[in-house]
């Protein structure tokens, strides 16, 4: 699906680096068909070093011959860019934009352009076990969707989804749940150095416990209130944390924390009034 397809990244930072990699080492794009742009000679150097791939600091440069761009820059350069990429993209090439809180309206606007892809992915991403979750205007054809598929499947999993407004939902789960998981992962490990665990020790009980409950839930169908209560032994040690855990309202913050970054999310993009 992307065979000879030349894709061009206007950014060179981690999440661009992440897509890089994973059309590389995954053999979708030939190195010679990806050209990234940033006005850190030393970040293009980096990447260059990593992958055999083109680099340049211009960004006119770089969408020149691109049948897809990739928006990898801070949301508060979409503007700047936009006065040097407006009326320069060929009228078929795709717009991929991982712009946080830039909706497909406003970059549609600014770069005068109509094939947009918006994505919200997640940091995973950067070690290929990334959530993607995305959508695109009706300019954009079934094969630039395949095309889209393709790219993101690099990364971890994708989800498309007709309507932009799921955006800002997956912004507040997916987009920020790495967080959230780190901050309960942390508090675990901090758990156990108070009971006497090294923290190394500590460290890896925790580790290896996420990711063989993540296995494990997969490999299953059952709700994950089913899996916990197979954990949960009447009147047992894990039944008294987990009723701690409820007593202290968990399961309302942590609703109340994701409802309140998904508003957020709608005020920065300019959804909301009030953020």
């Amino acid at each position: 699906m992307l065979e000879d397809t030349k894709i061009s990244f206007i950014g060179s930072g981690a999440m661009a680096t992440a897509i890089i990699s994973g059309l590389c080492e995954q053999g979708l794009v030939a190195p010679q068909h990806i050209t990234a742009s940033d006005p850190s000679t030393a970040q293009l150097e980096k990447i260059r070093q990593q992958y055999p791939i083109n680099t340049t600091s211009s960004n006119l440069e770089a969408v020149k011959e691109a049948n897809i761009v990739v928006l990898a820059v801070k949301p508060q350069t979409l503007r700047a860019i936009g006065k040097e990429l407006k009326d320069e993209l060929h009228s078929e090439t795709l717009v991929l934009s991982i712009l946080a809180g830039s909706t497909i309206d406003s970059i549609s606007q600014i770069l005068r352009h109509d094939r947009i892809v918006r994505v919200m992915p997640n940091t995973p991403a950067q070690v290929n076990k990334g959530m993607s979750v995305w959508t695109c205007t009706e300019q954009v054809n079934d094969t630039q969707k395949q095309q889209s598929q393709a790219i993101l499947g690099a990364l971890g999993e994708e989800i498309f989804v007709e309507s932009e407004k799921f955006l800002d939902m997956a912004t507040a789960l997916s987009g920020g749940g790495p967080a959230y998981v780190y901050l309960f992962m942390e508090a675990l490990i901090d758990a156990g150095v108070h009971m006497g665990f090294s923290r190394d020790v500590a460290q890896q009980l925790v580790y290896q416990t996420f990711e063989g409950s993540v296995a494990f839930a997969r490999s299953t169908d059952m709700h994950p209130a089913e899996l916990r209560n197979r954990v949960t032994s009447p009147g047992g040690t894990t039944a008294e944390a987990l009723y701690q855990l409820e007593k202290g309202g968990i399961r309302a913050a942590i609703s109340k924390a994701i409802w309140t970054a998904y508003k957020k999310s709608r005020y920065l993009g300019g959804l909301e009034k009030n953020g």
